[in-house]
């Protein structure tokens, strides 16, 4: 009966201490400036596949992220912004973001998902 309640108590330590803490700092630069200057511009989306083995993400002036550079970036006609992913914003103009609330909500998933298949529940 005791390993009953420590179970779930353990679960949640353990996910909570040993899950990686992820930052995203992103340097932002100018928008007048164009980053990707040596990629080749102008070239229109039906004359140009992009043939991408590895992702090297760049964010458009659209917000849109494009995870083959430069080159993906300039096929679409969209500039770039930025290196790295675009920012995503919150859910809304509420005290709680909507990525939080569905955060919250996919850890009690997975925390109820483990509690079934251990028959915890």
């Amino acid at each position: 009966m005791w390993a009953f309640s420590v179970s779930p108590l353990l679960l949640f330590i353990v996910f909570g201490i040993c899950s990686p803490l992820v930052r995203s700092d992103a340097i932002l630069l100018s928008t007048d400036d164009n980053l990707c200057a040596g990629a080749g511009a102008g070239s229109s989306s039906s004359a140009c596949p992009v043939n991408c083995f590895r992702a090297d993400p760049v964010c458009g002036v659209d917000g849109v992220t494009y995870w083959c550079g430069c080159a993906d970036a300039i096929c679409s006609g969209t500039r770039v912004a930025k290196f790295g992913f675009c920012e995503v914003g919150n859910g809304g103009n509420g005290p709680t973001s909507g990525q939080a609330l569905l955060l919250v909500h996919i850890v009690w998933l997975i925390l109820l998902g483990i509690s079934v298949l251990f028959g915890l529940l």
